[in-house]
């Protein structure tokens, strides 16, 4: 089966074929810097990050992500007056506390990361057109404002679905100056009591973009006048995605080929976000959580299904990890490799040979992360039971099944090698070499007192050994750690 996606726009899973081949252009709608994100926030970085690692590292493809950062808002101008800062310093301080999030959770970062305000020309290129074309005018009340006229673009709705008689008025312009209530805002006129360092000159008057254009013009910079991937949360499908996808075609561009959308986080069933007050910071969640098990959180399930976060979601979330670094730190104990090595034997598998056929066909089929994870579990359930019964070790069998292991999890962003969770570098495979001589020690005098009949002794080391974080599991094959 060949890569086939769920294309928001048609309504149907479709087999996926780039513009050009072994090239694909992906545009994913970034956040705006209004505030530090919370993991609703930051659901579709991971999402799109698992899509552009399975394009790159299971179909060959060379991927442009070009994922955007609207640093110039109506919310950005409110929040920073609110807190006293001038909007571009607070702007900044929350795009890079978004960088930190992201980095955090080990998302990829993007071939380019362009901000809306060092746009300004390509926008007011685009306003031009549209003016040109007769899609959009100039308010006539001296605003400056000027709109996309929605009733001039007959497939304006197409992507929702939507008839334009349905649609509420658009809300991100004063209406006094709109020929129809749901006309939206291209350039939105200076107005008084804004910061003049938040508007640009422009033949319709000094002023800045408005949201939908600002993504647009990104796109067409950097991706052309077609490409192949539009993505993003599935709140922004209206009034955001179809805004962009009217007014670039109303342009005379072709825009993106396939419209892909993922769900939302919710907390008792509502959509998370700081007006519910159930907003969770990845910074704060990450003191408590290790980031690699907040990642496998946001990324097990499938991208179009909502996750619904509740007080046992990130337990479950560990207990998962956990199995998983059991079976590496056991496989990796037997075959006495360093983990940069097999990290890079893992990622220096072809792809024939590193994922097994039912995670190709999970993953082709719309991303379906939940059935590639129980290919994974699959496989360290098996690895598990073939060490136990002390069959294949030291083998080359282990050896290429511990490594397609690694490259699935590479492809999920959950390796747990990675050396982004700290786990891969000399100096750890050191200080865990150091560790288990010690806990092995324990464990054998454990072992000594056992056979001795000295029970006293030995649940004093297990205990001792528990208060310090390390969890003993007794097998037929003798005693077995890891780290809780």
């Amino acid at each position: 089966m060949s890569l086939h996606l769920f294309d928001t726009a048609t309504r149907q899973l479709r087999p996926f074929e780039p513009l050009e081949a072994g090239r694909v252009g992906m545009y994913i709608c970034g956040l705006t810097t209004q505030g530090s994100p919370h993991i609703g926030h930051v659901r579709f970085a991971v999402a799109f990050d698992v899509l552009r690692r399975w394009l790159e590292r299971g179909h060959g493809y060379d991927v442009t992500l070009i994922r955007n950062v609207t640093d110039i808002d109506d919310k950005i101008l409110t929040k920073a007056a609110e807190a006293g800062r001038p909007w571009w310093a607070w702007s900044y301080e929350n795009e890079r506390a978004t960088t930190r999030a992201l980095e955090l959770l080990g998302v990829l970062p993007p071939t380019y990361e362009p901000r809306a305000t060092g746009h300004i020309t390509e926008q007011l290129e685009l306003v031009r057109a549209l003016v040109e074309r007769g899609h959009a005018y100039a308010a006539e009340d001296g605003s400056g404002d000027v709109y996309f006229d929605v009733r001039s673009w007959p497939d304006y709705g197409s992507l929702t679905r939507q008839k334009l008689e349905d649609m509420e008025p658009a809300e991100d312009a004063d209406p006094r100056g709109k020929r129809d209530p749901r006309d939206f805002a291209l350039w939105k006129g200076h107005k008084d009591g804004e910061p003049e360092t938040a508007s640009w000159p422009a033949p319709y008057g000094r002023g800045r973009p408005g949201w939908h254009l600002e993504c647009s013009a990104m796109a067409r910079k950097y991706l052309g006048d077609a490409f192949d991937i539009h993505g993003g949360g599935v709140d922004l499908r209206f009034p955001h995605h179809e805004n962009e996808q009217a007014q670039s075609r109303a342009a005379g561009l072709d825009f993106a080929r396939y419209w892909l959308h993922n769900a939302w986080v919710t907390v008792k069933g509502a959509k998370m976000g700081k007006s519910l007050g159930n907003a969770l910071a990845v910074t704060e969640l990450t003191k408590t959580v290790r980031p690699l098990v907040l990642r496998h959180y946001l990324g097990a399930a499938h991208y179009r299904s909502t996750i619904e976060y509740g007080d046992d979601s990130l337990t479950e979330a560990l207990a998962a990890v956990e199995r998983i670094e059991g079976y590496v730190v056991r496989a990796r104990e037997v075959l006495g490799e360093a983990a940069e090595d097999l990290l890079e034997a893992s990622r220096a598998l072809p792809a024939d040979e590193a994922f097994p056929t039912d995670f190709r066909a999970a993953l082709d089929d719309d991303l379906n992360v939940p059935e590639a994870l129980a290919v994974v579990f699959g496989t360290v359930r098996d690895g598990n039971r073939a060490l136990d019964a002390g069959a294949g070790t030291g083998t080359q069998a282990l050896r290429h099944t511990l490594l397609q292991l690694l490259a699935m999890l590479d492809v999920l962003g959950t390796n747990p090698l990675d050396p982004s969770w700290g786990g891969g570098s000399r100096e750890d495979d050191r200080g865990m070499e150091v560790l288990a001589a010690l806990v092995q020690d324990r464990l054998d005098a454990r072992a000594e007192a056992r056979a001795e009949k000295d029970f006293a002794t030995a649940d004093a080391i297990r205990d001792h050994l528990t208060t310090l974080g390390v969890v003993i599991e007794d097998t037929p094959a003798g005693a077995r750690w890891s780290l809780r």
